[in-house]
């Protein structure tokens, strides 16, 4: 479908704007005004649902402005058309203001009132307050992100274009959290301003239908009933539009949309499910209807019970499996060779050891990348000390602790540190207050000796809006690996790494390296 027309939509919709504000229009364009008012509100918010991360909808700062001019101009054409028409602004008005209504206009306006009130003091108001949080807590947030960027770079876990990257999205995050802070006062005045039309209308209406001679009961029956249902059409697509700026400012990022997030949590306790089954019944004792209760009761005992079958096999599949009697017995016959046995006496030059419980941040099956961060790291070592870190060998160990991990230097163990699976190394900023500062399990980290806390992943973005720098368990290894490498480069530069280097330095400089380092040496 050829798109260009779209180009110039927003200056068109601008001027279609001007043009509710100044022109009369027919009963009939309204109509597909308030439908389209109706049909954006409802597509917006669902977005809000589906994106990961606010990001992903950075425009909706500046659509929230666009929504409020529409409803404004709307407004003032329905007003308009309400007040020249005898009551009549279109059968769309008409016809929401004769079924809200049932020929009760006390009913009507109560609704009015409940949706304007609900809009204005819970949504909007919540909305704005987190709007202003989250920008001042961004703001705060980013010297500690860009240090967190600077590390990774220099420790070699991301590269330059990596880096640029992720301090263009902080950039964005900043710039989009500080246009939600003054956009969510839009959505507010736009809730005291369709109070203010209502009365309006239906003040004005009832003096226009008198001037003119109408019934006093016939013109509040008439002018009632186009008021409330103008307010309706005009504040159902406010309280979408408010809905979906509270999720948008209340979003954190995540892996999942909206709906993923809530299923996957929702389902991660089914005890909660059983427990709440459970209780449930109690409630027929003072009076609530069985069936309704025991229906409810019934589904979330079958959900609760059904995912705790679920996750019992998951963790079974989880499971440590038994080694096969084959391999043992394969293992056996490789060391009846006398040769397999000498290879055991070999001492590799740096080693790393961890506990079985950071055996997931190694395993690239389970989703570990360490071996990646290893090639990284041998690469911006060779970059900035002109010399290529040697084979580092891996394993587990059963005589360290489960978090911990030990580095090793020809076997010789010349540090041990700890970290924890699922949790990050949180560095405080200098300058933090006592009332942002994040609780957690207090440690020193590892490569720098500061101190510094462990924390969970649900405590991530408060501690990031504080300013702390976050560090993932992997790097937090592969910083400190770096940091030793460093130290005792000297210890691991031996006459084989030397001739390896030559070697590559003959392939390309022929002469220079003969001349340098003749084949006899007298």
């Amino acid at each position: 479908m050829n798109l260009k027309f779209l180009k110039n939509g927003v200056a068109v919709f601008m001027i279609l704007i001007v043009a509710l504000l100044i022109v009369p229009l027919n009963p009939s364009i309204l109509d597909f005004m308030f439908i389209l008012n109706l049909s954006v509100s409802l597509v917006i918010l669902l977005l809000t649902m589906y994106i990961k991360e606010p990001l992903e909808f950075s425009i909706f700062p500046s659509l929230l402005l666009l929504t409020t001019l529409l409803r404004l101009g709307l407004n003032v054409s329905s007003t308009r058309s309400i007040l020249t028409r005898g009551g009549y602004a279109g059968e769309v008005v008409k016809t929401f203001g004769d079924f809200v209504i049932q020929g009760n206009v006390v009913v009507g306006l109560v609704i009015f009132l409940i949706i304007v009130l609900v809009q204005f003091i819970v949504i909007t108001k919540g909305a704005e307050r987190v709007a202003e949080v989250s920008a001042r807590f961004t703001l705060d947030a980013m010297p500690g992100k860009q240090m967190a960027i600077d590390a990774d770079l220099s420790s070699g876990i991301i590269d330059e274009s990596e880096a640029k990257r992720r301090r263009e999205k902080i950039q964005r995050e900043a710039d989009f959290f500080g246009s939600m802070d003054g956009a969510s006062k839009f959505v507010k005045g736009d809730a005291i301003i369709s109070i203010i039309i209502t009365l309006i209308n239906l003040i004005g209406g009832l003096v226009v239908g008198l001037i003119d001679g109408g019934d006093f009961s016939s013109v509040v029956a008439t002018y009632s009933s186009a008021t409330v249902g103008d307010g309706l059409m005009s504040q159902i697509p406010a309280l979408l539009i408010s809905v979906a700026t509270g999720m948008i400012v209340t979003r954190s990022a995540s892996e999942g949309n909206l709906n993923s997030e809530v299923l996957s949590q929702f389902s991660s306790q089914p005890t909660v499910l059983i427990i709440a089954a459970v209780v449930l019944p109690l409630l027929i004792i003072i009076g609530f209807p069985p069936v309704q209760v025991l229906l409810i009761s019934g589904t979330f005992f079958a959900l609760g019970i059904t995912l705790r079958n679920k996750q019992k096999k998951a963790l079974a599949v989880a499971g440590a499996e038994p080694v096969p009697v084959e391999e043992i017995t394969s293992e056996v016959s490789f060391y009846r060779n006398l040769d397999n046995v000498y290879g055991l006496l070999s001492v590799d030059a740096i080693g790393v050891e961890v506990g079985y419980s950071l055996l997931p941040l190694v395993d690239e099956k389970s989703g570990g990348n360490f071996l990646d961060r290893i090639v990284m790291l041998r690469k911006q070592f060779a970059d900035e000390m002109g010399a290529v870190i040697p084979a580092i060998r891996l394993k587990d160990s059963s005589r360290l602790n489960p978090n911990q991990y030990e580095i090793l230097l020809r076997g010789e163990s010349i540090a041990v540190g700890e970290v924890l699976v699922d949790h990050y190394l949180a560095l405080a900023p200098d300058n933090i207050s006592p009332e942002n500062m994040v609780d957690g399990i207090e440690t020193v980290d590892p490569a720098f000796g500061m101190p510094a806390v462990w924390i969970s992943e649900d405590k991530k973005l408060r501690a990031e809006m504080a300013g702390y720098t976050l560090i993932d368990p992997v790097s937090v290894i592969i910083t400190h690996l770096s940091e030793l490498i460093g130290k005792y480069a000297h210890e691991m530069l031996t006459r084989q790494e030397v001739k390896r280097m030559l070697d590559n330095l003959k392939k390309s400089n022929d002469s220079i390296s003969d001349e340098i380092v003749p084949s006899v040496v007298s």
